[in-house]
């Protein structure tokens, strides 16, 4: 049986979803252009909602692009007002993810690693290269018995 999402869960994405569309479609800022909405908190109360987004300019322009974002958080509100029927709209605040620039940092360092230990393994003679298990020679058998 599929899981119940919650009304505020569902009040969440309509308000990610709308957001994005307005951002999109409607917010004539240029410093806005190339965002994604990434996710969406609320307060029980639906007074706040945090905003998470990244950028595809990088995190150098994140203070211009807050700063454009909280001159139309008025404007985006008032649409969300039109568009979502709930008693509240929430107070909007902006936040930038990094979550998506730092999975993108974790997954080159595990990628150079297993670079790295895959070129260590192919330099490495094999034991079968060597002729199996250490062989005794000589010197190791004169040593043993002194």
């Amino acid at each position: 049986m599929p899981k119940e999402y919650s009304r505020s869960q569902r009040v969440v994405e309509q308000i990610r979803r709308e957001l994005a569309e307005l951002i999109r479609l409607e917010v004539k800022d240029p410093r806005v252009g190339f965002i994604t909405l990434t996710d969406v908190e609320i307060t029980p109360d639906y007074a706040h909602a945090k905003v998470f987004f990244t950028s595809m300019t990088g995190e150098g322009d994140v203070p211009e692009i807050q700063q454009g974002l909280r001159r139309a958080s008025g404007f985006l509100r008032r649409e969300l007002g039109r568009r979502i029927r709930i008693h509240t709209i929430p107070e909007l605040h902006f936040h930038y993810d990094r979550s998506v620039e730092e999975g993108s940092r974790l997954s080159q360092l595990i990628d150079a690693v297993v670079k790295e230990d895959e070129s260590r393994h192919q330099d490495a003679p094999s034991a079968d290269e060597t002729g199996g298990e250490h062989a005794v020679g000589k010197d190791d058998d004169d040593k043993s018995r002194a």
